[in-house]
C-alpha cells in the first residue's frame, strides 16, 4: 500500500482532532497534553514504519506489536501506562467517531505497576523543615508561608503555585485550589499556616506583582508567579538548611501531611476529600504507609520481634 507524507497522514490528522476534544471536553492539564501529543506521534510513526495509513487498519495484532516495542525500550510501567492510556483514549474516540467499528485496544492487556509506597517526612523533620526558613528577609518569609501551606492543606505543586488571593480565605481558614481535570476543591489552612500567609501577604517588601503574575499569591523575587519547578528549588533549599539529609519534593510535603493525618486517627474518606483523590483506592495506599511505618517501630521495640 501507498504511504502518504507525514504531514498527510490520517492518523496524525485524526490524533491532533482527538487531542483538541480531549482538551475541552476533558479539562486536560497542559503537561498531560503535552505528553499525550508526544505519545500519539510516536505511535503514529510506529503506524507508518508498519505501513498502516487509515485508522480501520490498525488491528489487536499491531497494537500487539507495539507493546512489545514499548516492553524492549526498558521504559518504566508509569510510562507505558501513560502512552497506552493516550492510544486507548484516541481509539475509543475514532470509535465514538465512527472511523473504527470496534475498539482493537479492548483485548490488549498490560501488566499493572507495582504501587510504591510513597515517601514522606517524620514530624520532627517536617518541624526542623517549616523553621529553616530565614524570617528576617522577604524571601524567607515567603518560603516559610509556602512550606506552612503545602504541610496544613496537602496541595500539590501545581496548585500551590496557582493559588490567587481571591481563593484564600483566613479569617474561615480555607483556600479553594484547582486540581488535576481543573477541578475544584476547599482544603483547611491551620492556625500557624494562616499565620505565615497573613505576614507574607502584608509583608512591605513583598514584590510588586507584574501585569503576568495576576492575583498570584506566591511570587518571584521579581514579582512572576512562581512555577512549580521553583517550588521544587524552593524545597530543596529549605530542606539543605534544615539539615535534612534525604531527598524530598513537594509532593513530598503532601505524602507526610497525608499520612501523619492517618497515623492520628483520621477517617481515610475524610483524607481522601482534602486531598482532591477521585478515588479512594488511591488514598488507600498512604494506610499501608502507616502499617510500615507501626510495623517499624513493632519490630524495633517488641522483645519477639525477632531483632535484636
Amino acid at each position: 500500500m501507498s504511504q502518504r507524507a507525514p504531514q498527510e497522514r490520517e492518523p496524525a490528522r485524526l490524533a491532533a482532532r482527538f487531542l483538541e476534544a480531549y482538551a475541552s471536553t476533558r479539562g486536560a492539564s497542559p503537561h498531560t497534553l503535552r505528553a499525550y501529543r508526544a505519545d500519539l506521534a510516536e505511535f503514529d510513526a510506529f503506524l507508518a514504519e508498519r505501513g498502516v495509513d487509515e485508522p480501520n487498519e490498525i488491528t489487536p495484532r499491531a497494537l500487539r506489536a507495539y507493546l512489545v516495542t514499548l516492553d524492549e525500550r526498558k521504559l518504566a510501567r508509569t510510562s507505558v501506562q501513560r502512552k497506552l492510556s493516550a492510544v486507548r483514549s484516541f481509539l475509543k474516540w475514532l470509535v465514538d467517531q465512527g472511523r473504527l467499528a470496534h475498539q482493537p485496544a479492548a483485548g490488549l492487556r498490560q501488566a499493572r505497576s507495582a504501587r510504591r509506597l510513597p515517601g514522606c517526612l517524620e514530624l520532627a523533620e517536617v518541624e526542623r523543615l517549616l523553621a529553616a526558613p530565614d524570617p528576617t528577609t522577604p524571601l524567607g518569609r515567603r518560603n516559610r508561608a509556602l512550606l506552612e501551606t503545602m504541610y496544613s492543606a496537602g496541595t500539590r505543586a501545581a496548585e500551590t503555585v496557582g493559588l490567587e488571593r481571591h481563593d484564600v480565605e483566613l479569617a474561615r481558614g480555607i483556600a479553594r485550589v484547582r486540581g488535576k481535570g481543573r477541578k475544584e476543591r476547599l482544603v483547611a489552612l491551620g492556625r500557624p499556616a494562616r499565620a505565615a500567609l497573613e505576614a507574607y501577604l502584608a509583608d512591605p517588601d513583598r514584590p510588586k506583582p507584574r501585569a503576568s503574575a495576576g492575583a498570584a499569591v506566591f511570587l518571584s523575587d521579581r514579582g512572576t508567579r512562581l512555577t512549580t519547578r521553583s517550588l521544587q528549588r524552593i524545597v530543596a533549599a529549605e530542606l539543605s538548611r534544615a539539615g535534612i539529609a534525604r531527598r524530598a519534593t513537594p509532593h513530598t510535603l503532601r505524602h507526610s501531611f497525608a499520612t501523619h493525618l492517618l497515623d492520628r486517627g483520621a477517617d481515610l474518606r475524610e483524607v481522601q476529600e482534602l486531598l482532591g483523590h477521585a478515588h479512594l483506592v488511591t488514598t488507600q495506599i498512604y494506610t499501608h504507609v502507616s502499617i510500615e511505618r507501626l510495623r517499624e517501630v513493632y519490630e524495633k521495640a517488641h522483645p519477639r520481634s525477632g531483632k535484636r
